[in-house]
């Protein structure tokens, strides 16, 4: 593919985007949608662990267009003051602060400076670090969600990417508490969630007190040994984040590894299924919230190594976001709301399968902003 020719499609696919989320916040405004049903996203209360979702691409949006939509920037950070609720309410707060306030706080400081901005995502990595369990090296993932329920023992894949509010909390404080805490679950992620062909246990249950692990659950996924493929996408995006925050080669050999993983898997139209161990018909289900997180890691992944590998992972991650503006995208449905279809939330629960997915949106955007070399991005 020629650079013009590549040049075309993604600026025809950032300025849909732009277009249908413009149309979208008319409706929309300092929400938080989640998943699309019937057309129309779902709003979620704030403390949902997708409430940053929406706010990060209006910022994404906003940067990447030359900072000239205002009403985006706006509802971004009425977005951001209605999170107060949740941070200072504290005990609806779990592993997820990073998608929560890096996409919006951190986002708001790092585009405008804005003071109170950084004293949230301070605030929010604070939060985040007192999660730490010493014994397993792990950050705990949920609270108890039903009374009886205990989950001190779980961290799963997803915080790889949370971790990245503990490096920027590290960078913007002078502190390296965060950052230590942050590396420590990173190595543990090293050592029990990558398996040696490059596929990723969602869960891993450690015993609270010694910090033996007790068992690897299958989680999102379809079984406990299958191969969840967003929980791989959140791998390789979170490893080549560790390593940009880091320079520990560990981190970057283990992204390679997931990474060389997803994209021998990935179908002909290059839009992972589900999971890719799943069998049969269940096997044939997508999930493009998992193509464009990706993407977007692909994306800096190649920036990260030599030119002879760099192409490997660049191409992949061109593939896979042309495929989903071209095969997945809802530009010629002004009805939808979502940008992209065909997302698979939570297989085994089944909830909000084959709909749009607010992450997926967010990072397919995302993805097209790495591509046009529009930043600035919010977890680096």
């Amino acid at each position: 593919m020629s650079g013009t020719t590549q040049q075309v499609w993604v600026d025809e696919a950032w300025n849909q985007a732009l277009a249908k989320t413009r149309r979208n916040s008319a409706r929309i405004g300092a929400e938080f949608p989640h998943a699309s049903q019937g057309s129309k996203y779902v709003l979620e209360a704030p403390s949902w662990w997708t409430a940053g979702f929406w706010p990060g691409m209006l910022w994404q949006l906003y940067a990447g267009s030359g900072e000239g939509d205002v009403s985006l920037k706006a509802i971004a950070e009425d977005c951001e003051q209605r999170l107060d609720e949740v941070l200072d309410g504290y005990v609806k707060l779990d592993h997820d602060l990073g998608f929560m306030w890096l996409l919006t706080s951190v986002a708001n400081y790092k585009l405008t400076g804005a003071e109170a901005s950084r004293v949230r995502g301070l605030k929010a990595a604070s939060h985040l670090a007192a999660r730490f369990n010493l014994k397993g090296r792990y950050i705990r993932a949920w609270n108890p969600w039903r009374e009886g329920e205990d989950n001190s023992g779980v961290a799963i894949i997803d915080c790889s990417m949370n971790t990245s509010l503990l490096f920027w909390a590290s960078a913007v404080s002078g502190d390296p508490r965060y950052r230590h805490i942050a590396e420590a679950h990173m190595d543990t992620v090293l050592e029990h969630f990558i398996r040696p062909d490059g596929s990723v246990y969602h869960i891993v249950n450690f015993d609270p007190e010694t910090g033996e692990v007790l068992e690897k659950r299958g989680g999102q996924g379809y079984a406990p040994e299958s191969a969840w493929s967003r929980g791989a996408a959140w791998a390789l995006y979170g490893l080549a984040l560790a390593y940009h925050h880091t320079g520990k080669q560990s981190y970057l050999d283990a992204s390679k590894q997931v990474a060389h993983f997803f994209i021998t898997r990935l179908p002909e139209d290059h839009v992972p299924h589900w999971d890719f161990r799943a069998p049969g018909e269940v096997g044939e289900i997508r999930d493009t919230s998992a193509g464009s997180c990706a993407a977007s890691g692909l994306l800096l992944l190649a920036s990260q190594t030599e030119a002879s590998e760099a192409h490997v992972y660049r191409n992949a991650a061109l593939r896979i976001t042309e495929s989903l503006y071209r095969n997945y995208g809802t530009w010629d449905d002004d009805g939808e709301e979502g940008l992209l279809l065909h997302g698979t939330s939570n297989y085994p629960e089944n909830r909000n399968i084959d709909v749009p997915l607010i992450y997926g949106d967010f990072f397919y955007v995302e993805a097209l902003a790495r591509i046009r070399d529009a930043g600035p991005f919010y977890w680096e």
